[in-house]
C-alpha cells in the first residue's frame, strides 16, 4: 500500500514500520515534515490528547466509543460522500464536530482525531470529501499513492468542497443525538477548508483552523461562526495570511482567536514525534480547542 511505502520512507524506522498494516496506517503529514522524524521515538500516549500518526491505529483499536461509517447523500446524487461517525458517551445531546480532512484524506489519523473528540464530549461526523473520486467511484481507500489522493483532495474545487461540506453539515445538524449546534475542525488543507466554510455557511457556529490559511479579507463580513486559529510558529506561508484576517475579522467585531506555538512547524498534530516543540503545540492547542467548542457548542 502506498502509505506504508510512504510512511516508512518519511516518519519510521523500519522496526516501528513492521508493527503497522497497510490497510490501516495514516500517511504521512506534510511534504515538507522535517527528516528528525524519522528517528524520533513513539512518545507515549496522553489520552487527554490526539494521537499522532504513529499512535492512530492502536488508539483506535483501544477506543470503546461507538464509531460507524455512514453514507451521506449530496443532492446533486452520485456517490455518497463516507464518513466516519464517533459519539460520545453522555446522556445530553451533544454538539457536532466535523472534521475535515488533511491531503491525507480519510486516514486512520483524522479518524483518531475524531474518536478524541467524542472521548472529549462531542459527536465526530468525519468525511472523505474525494469520495466517488478515486477510481472504481472509490475514495481514499481506493487511491493507491499519496500524489494520488493528494491530487484528488487538492483538486477539489471551492464549490465541490462547499457543496459537499453542505451534505454533511445537513446530515451532521439532524443526527438524533444532536443538540443542534455545529463546528467545523481542520488541519492544513482541512483547515483553509474549515475557514472557509464559515463564509460559506451562515448556520456554522464554530471554526477551528489548525495551520490552515485565511479566506480573503472581503469575504471576512460574511462569517457568524466563532474563529479559532491553531498555528506553528515555523510555518511562515500558513502565518502571513494570519494578522489581516485577525485585524480585519476585530475590524468587523467578529470572534477570531489565533494563537502561535513556537518552534512547532506545519502539521505538528499529526507528527508529534518530529520535534519537542510539535508535542508542546499540542498539549497547548488541544485544551484551547476543548474550551472553544464548549462554549459554541452548548
Amino acid at each position: 500500500m502506498w502509505n506504508v511505502l510512504l510512511t516508512s520512507a518519511i516518519l519510521m524506522t523500519p522496526a516501528m514500520a513492521s508493527a503497522q498494516t497497510p490497510q490501516t496506517q495514516a500517511p504521512p503529514a506534510h511534504v515538507h515534515e522535517t527528516p528528525a522524524a524519522a528517528q524520533a521515538a513513539p512518545l507515549p500516549r496522553d489520552e487527554n490528547l490526539p494521537p499522532s500518526q504513529d499512535q492512530a491505529k492502536a488508539a483506535l483499536e483501544k477506543s470503546t466509543r461507538h464509531g460507524e461509517y455512514v453514507d451521506i447523500k449530496l443532492p446533486s446524487g452520485g456517490t455518497p460522500i463516507r464518513a466516519w461517525v464517533v459519539y460520545p458517551e453522555r446522556k445530553e445531546k451533544a454538539g457536532v464536530v466535523i472534521v475535515i480532512h488533511d491531503i491525507g484524506g480519510l486516514s486512520d489519523w483524522i479518524r483518531g482525531v475524531g474518536d478524541q473528540l467524542a472521548r472529549d464530549g462531542f459527536i465526530a461526523v468525519v468525511p472523505d470529501l474525494v469520495s466517488g473520486k478515486a477510481p472504481n467511484g472509490g475514495g481514499t481507500e481506493a487511491t493507491s499513492s499519496r500524489d494520488e489522493v493528494s491530487k484528488l483532495v487538492r483538486g477539489l474545487t471551492p464549490e465541490e468542497a462547499t457543496a459537499r461540506l453542505n451534505a454533511v453539515h445537513d446530515y451532521a445538524a439532524k443526527i438524533p443525538a444532536a443538540n443542534g449546534k455545529t463546528s467545523t475542525l481542520g488541519f492544513c488543507w482541512g483547515g483553509a477548508q474549515s475557514f472557509s466554510y464559515a463564509v460559506a455557511q451562515p448556520e456554522l457556529d464554530a471554526a477551528v483552523v489548525f495551520y490552515g490559511t485565511s479566506p480573503e479579507t472581503a469575504d471576512l463580513a460574511k462569517i457568524k461562526a466563532a474563529v479559532l486559529g491553531l498555528y506553528g510558529g515555523d510555518d511562515a506561508r500558513v502565518n502571513v495570511s494570519v494578522p489581516p484576517a485577525e485585524a480585519e475579522m476585530k475590524k468587523l467585531g467578529k470572534t477570531f482567536e489565533a494563537h502561535t506555538f513556537e518552534g512547532a512547524g506545519h502539521g505538528f498534530t499529526r507528527s508529534q514525534e518530529a520535534r519537542e516543540a510539535n508535542f508542546k503545540a499540542v498539549q497547548q492547542a488541544w485544551p484551547k480547542v476543548l474550551a472553544f467548542l464548549r462554549k459554541h457548542l452548548k
